[in-house]
C-alpha cells in the first residue's frame, strides 16, 4: 500500500521509523491503523512500540484532522493574559476539547506551547491565519467565519498586519 514511501528506506532499518511515520502523515494527514502495521512489518519492530512512538511525539495524529485546524497557543505570553479562557471558548463554541475533531469534521482544537505572536496575546490560528488581543466575546463570531463554505476564504485579519 505505501510501497512508494518505503523504497526511501532500507527494510528492517530501525532508524527509519520516525522519518517513515512523517511521510505517512504528510500523505494522509494523520497516521491511519493499517499503514502503522505496515510500519511495523517493514522496519522490524512489534506494532505496540510503532504506536508507542507514534503516541509519544505530539507531532503525530492517529485520527485525521478537521477542514480548519484551531491552534490555541498557551505559551507564557498567552497563558499571563488568560488563554486558558480563551480556550475554553473554543472548545465550548464547539463542543469539543483541545486534540479532538467535531462530528461533522469542520473544526479541530491544538493546544501549542507557543504560536510566535507573543505581542498579540492571546492568540489562536485558524488554518493560519492569526487572531490575537482575543477576548472571549469574539471567540463565536471568528469561529462563524468557518462554517460555511468547505474551504473559508484565506482573508487577511486586521491583527496579521500588526505582525509585519
Amino acid at each position: 500500500m505505501h510501497s512508494q514511501i518505503f523504497q526511501d528506506y532500507p527494510p528492517k532499518d530501525k532508524s527509519s521509523l520516525i522519518p517513515l511515520l512523517q511521510d505517512v502523515q504528510n500523505i494522509y494527514g494523520y497516521l491511519p491503523e493499517d499503514a502503522l502495521q505496515e510500519i511495523a512489518d517493514y522496519v522490524g519492530l512489534p506494532l505496540s512500540r510503532v504506536y508507542g512512538v507514534a503516541t509519544f511525539y505530539n507531532q503525530f495524529r492517529l485520527i485525521p484532522l478537521g477542514e480548519n485546524v484551531i491552534k490555541v497557543c498557551r505559551g507564557t505570553a498567552c497563558h499571563v493574559k488568560n488563554s486558558s479562557n480563551v480556550l475554553y471558548a473554543v472548545e465550548s463554541a464547539l463542543n469539543i476539547k483541545a486534540g479532538q475533531t467535531s462530528r461533522d469534521k469542520k473544526f479541530s482544537i491544538e493546544v501549542v506551547n507557543c504560536i510566535g505572536a507573543c505581542s498579540i496575546a492571546p492568540v489562536i490560528t485558524i488554518n493560519d491565519e492569526y487572531f490575537g488581543r482575543l477576548t472571549v466575546k469574539e471567540i463565536p463570531t471568528i469561529l462563524k467565519k468557518f462554517t460555511g463554505s468547505p474551504k473559508p476564504k484565506q482573508a487577511e485579519s486586521t491583527t496579521e498586519k500588526n505582525l509585519v
